[in-house]
């Protein structure tokens, strides 16, 4: 168990030196293709910015509308017969567009139930086995201006369901 506390400290600066001493010997301009990446890097994020934007304003208004409160109350009927609790439905649903407001629902399921409730534990394994589909679809796919996505979304809404009966079977 030592030797996973050691690589984990150690691991990151270990890769950085290898990755600039490898460069060296190369002889890479390491500073210079440090800018290049850092460059290329912020144009990506003023490309995936406005996608960002909307999404975060999309998963708002979802929440504050209320829209959220009533799908998650029409799909509580469903997701009790496949052991769901009405708490967890939210956080499914949000999941699949934003992390952050995921998490957010999680602390409010922290606070009201605890984080070591089976409800606690459910929404924990279910936000660490399961992805921000649209988000990450949107916001990659734009970036690189894929245009046809062919599976990507059936494979990605079958990975996130594996997700969910995961984290019901585990807690």
């Amino acid at each position: 168990m030592q030797w996973i506390s050691f690589l984990s400290e150690y691991l990151i600066p270990l890769v950085l030196f290898y990755i600039t001493g490898f460069a060296v010997l190369q002889k890479r301009p390491v500073f210079d293709d440090f800018m290049e990446g850092a460059r290329m890097g912020l144009r990506t994020v003023v490309g995936i910015l406005p996608t960002l934007i909307g999404l975060m304003t999309a998963v708002g208004v979802l929440r504050a509308s209320g829209f959220l409160d009533a799908l998650s109350a029409l799909l509580e009927g469903p997701a009790s017969v496949l052991r769901i609790p009405a708490q967890v439905v939210p956080v499914i649903l949000v999941r699949l567009v934003s992390s952050s407001a995921a998490t957010g629902l999680l602390l409010d399921i922290f606070r009201t139930e605890g984080p070591d409730s089976a409800v606690g534990m459910m929404v924990s394994i279910l936000e660490s086995c399961t992805e921000t589909v649209f988000y990450t679809m949107s916001v990659y796919f734009m970036a690189v201006k894929v245009t046809k996505t062919r599976w990507t979304l059936a494979g990605a809404l079958a990975a996130t369901a594996g997700g969910i009966a995961a984290s019901i079977f585990l807690s």
